[in-house]
């Protein structure tokens, strides 16, 4: 038998029967039963940006990702990605469930009024993002080591997605590296010309923070970017989450 746990706990209320547990059967088909129909967005690790990329696809629902082939899902998202979302999407899920265990991810998305072509502005969001990011991984005591950028835009029939990811040299938290890769993946997708209409950054592979291990630098430059770090957090902590933040991202949420 299998129980809805922390991750799946919003079936239940998509199911009409918000706050309550389900239990599913041991057997293929019901657990197929109870999966048809489910928006992508209730399975675990989907989240809007995501949702938007495979709706494009015309994935709109568990049963029609669990049905479309893997290399098509690989193409979309990545290769990773795409063979973990069709097994949660079929009802596989090896891991162990851990009461109380941290995220898996952590996610951020910006999404602008209208399409956007300016490459300056894209570059504000994606420092927003991490800012954003790398405040809620110090908040959670959390460190990443890969970090995926998804990139929704216009094209002639209608909009694209495009999703690329990155392993950093060690496991961090600190916003600056956070904010470097996001530019560099942003970069190397060369977009000047598109028309962006949303950026959505992830953090994956997270690890607890007191284990992580820390590259020594030479010089106090990057000592120095970590005491005021420091410092903007605390100003967050007690002033809220806009009280700190780079004068390039002003009026941003």
């Amino acid at each position: 038998m299998y129980v809805v746990y922390a991750p799946l706990a919003m079936l239940a209320a998509h199911r009409g029967e918000p706050g309550a547990i389900r239990t599913v059967p041991d057997d293929p088909e019901a657990i197929t039963r109870f999966l048809a129909g489910l928006p992508a967005s209730a399975l675990p690790g989907v989240g809007p940006a995501t949702a938007r990329t495979l709706a494009s696809y015309g994935l709109r629902t568990a049963d029609r990702i669990a049905a479309t082939p893997l290399l098509t899902l690989q193409r979309i998202l990545g290769a990773a990605s795409g063979r973990e979302l069709r097994d949660r999407a079929a009802g596989v899920d090896p891991s162990r469930v851990i009461a109380g265990a941290p995220p898996r991810t952590v996610d951020a998305e910006h999404r602008f009024a209208r399409d956007e072509s300016d490459a300056a502005r894209r570059q504000a969001a994606l420092t927003h993002l991490t800012e954003q990011l790398g405040a809620r991984l110090r908040d959670e005591r959390q460190t990443c080591r890969v970090l995926t950028l998804t990139v929704l835009y216009a094209d002639r029939t209608g909009h694209a997605s495009i999703t690329r990811s990155r392993t950093l040299p060690e496991a961090t938290a600190h916003t600056p590296r956070l904010r470097a890769t996001a530019h560099a993946l942003h970069a190397a997708l060369a977009l000047q010309r598109a028309r962006v209409r949303s950026l959505a950054v992830r953090a994956g592979e997270l690890g607890d923070a007191a284990s992580a291990s820390r590259q020594l630098t030479f010089g106090p430059d990057d000592d120095r970017a970590r005491r005021i770090e420091a410092a903007a957090d605390r100003a967050r902590a007690r002033f809220g989450a806009g009280a700190v933040r780079p004068a390039s991202t002003a009026g941003m949420r």
